[in-house]
């Protein structure tokens, strides 16, 4: 792990960092400082902004769209986007471009590319994603949403939860069971499949937040052309694992970035209200300052092997599981330091479900605080339990004990 980049890769920020003055309003204070309204106009034009200058999928070739850019290069911009509070793209984008289009572009046929990515690139197509059931959140091999070939389509039967941005897609990629007599992590295979027919129904979950970016996804004999598979028939789980390695790679770059720039608003907020001369409080904010730091090289732990062309591994359990429950405790702090003003909401709640606010969030209204503060209560869920992180952790890093199981996964008891 090097915890500075080289002097090629600093000079390719200082390009990125030209590019946002050139491109951003002279008065920016970040994505945060716009309410929900603004915040999705500011997020379509800004869309447009990055498509004309190719930087909507940094990384992919020139011939599907992209920059060409190196992996470095891409999470060097993620990082500066990420300083300066602007995202990397629209509302889906996380879905269409860093997670499926990587995948495509890796995986994919050259009819798959030619097909899928200029519409991905273009916004005619808005994905999301359908992994997690209600039996098979953490547990992702256990899958039992089912898939059958009738001719020259699947045909899908099941469901799928906790799909983030669902209701704004048109098309979901989906891990099916293909072979229900395979063991759990095999007979899957990975679809890409249309939303906008008769047998697919979304459903929001609200949210104790209020808002409602979460989903079911219902199919009931939902079709998917016979040419609509990422890899192969049955072999879907090395697909899914590629998906999921994009996802990280990123992630271990910018979330530290993100939550960096929170605990600097959380000290901004403690000095408002005088609360830095209490003993228990400059004591917890020591702690987060120190979380906060420890977190930045466990990002780079992972950032390295992702940038190497390494899969993140089962130590990428720690990071999930450490910035996941520090969120938790560090938002209870920003309550207990706005105390009484905690009961009453004033300003806007973040704009996201997902970490941290957005830089230029109003820092002394409590809505950005209390709004993270029910947010965080969800990242201990999504993305692996912190049971089951600690699980993975424990039998696959640190070597201890198996808990009890069998590959009788639940699937087997759903009727055909």
């Amino acid at each position: 792990m090097q915890p500075t980049y080289s002097a090629e890769a600093e000079a390719y920020r200082l390009k990125i960092q030209a590019f946002l003055s050139s491109n951003l309003p002279d008065n920016w204070a970040g994505l945060g400082a716009l309410d929900g309204e603004e915040a999705l106009a500011f997020t379509r034009k800004w869309r447009d902004i990055l498509r004309d200058n190719q930087l909507l999928a940094p990384s992919w070739p020139l011939e599907n769209g992209g920059a060409g850019l190196s992996q470095l290069e891409s999470v060097i911009m993620a990082e500066e986007f990420q300083k300066a509070g602007v995202p990397t793209g629209g509302t889906n984008d996380p879905f269409s471009i860093q997670m499926v289009g990587n995948t495509i572009v890796t995986w994919g046929t050259e009819e798959q590319k030619k097909h899928f990515l200029p519409k991905i690139i273009s916004g005619e197509h808005l994905w999301c994603q359908g992994y997690s059931e209600p039996n098979a959140g953490s547990d992702l091999g256990n899958l039992g949403c089912r898939a059958s070939l009738d001719g020259d389509e699947w045909q899908i039967n099941g469901q799928k939860i906790w799909t983030s941005a669902g209701h704004l897609a048109n098309h979901i990629f989906v891990l099916t069971r293909t072979d229900p007599d395979a063991p759990k992590h095999r007979g899957i295979t990975f679809l890409l499949v249309p939303m906008d027919q008769p047998g697919v129904e979304v459903r929001p979950i609200k949210m104790i937040s209020g808002d409602s970016e979460f989903n079911e996804v219902f199919f009931t004999d939902a079709k998917c052309p016979k040419e609509n598979v990422i890899g192969e028939v049955n072999g879907g789980w090395a697909v899914a694992m590629t998906l999921l390695g994009f996802e990280r790679g990123e992630a271990a770059a910018t979330t530290p970035v993100a939550f960096r720039g929170e605990y600097d608003r959380l000290v901004e907020l403690a000095k408002s209200r005088n609360k830095t001369d209490d003993p228990i409080i400059r004591q917890r904010l020591a702690w987060a300052h120190s979380k906060v730091q420890i977190m930045r090289f466990l990002g780079m732990r992972t950032l390295t092997k992702f940038l190497a062309g390494e899969h993140p591994g089962p130590d990428a359990s720690i990071f999930k599981l450490y910035w996941s429950e520090y969120h938790r405790q560090v938002t209870e702090l920003a309550v207990d330091i706005l105390g009484a003003d905690g009961l009453t909401v004033e300003g806007k709640f973040p704009n996201g479900a997902f970490t941290t606010d957005d830089p230029g969030a109003d820092t002394a209204a409590s809505g950005t605080w209390i709004g993270t503060f029910l947010n965080a209560r969800a990242g201990t869920i999504y993305a692996g339990t912190s049971q089951v992180q600690r699980n993975i952790i424990g039998e696959m890093v640190l070597g201890l004990p198996k808990e009890p199981r069998t590959d009788a996964g639940a699937w087997r008891d759903i009727p055909k």
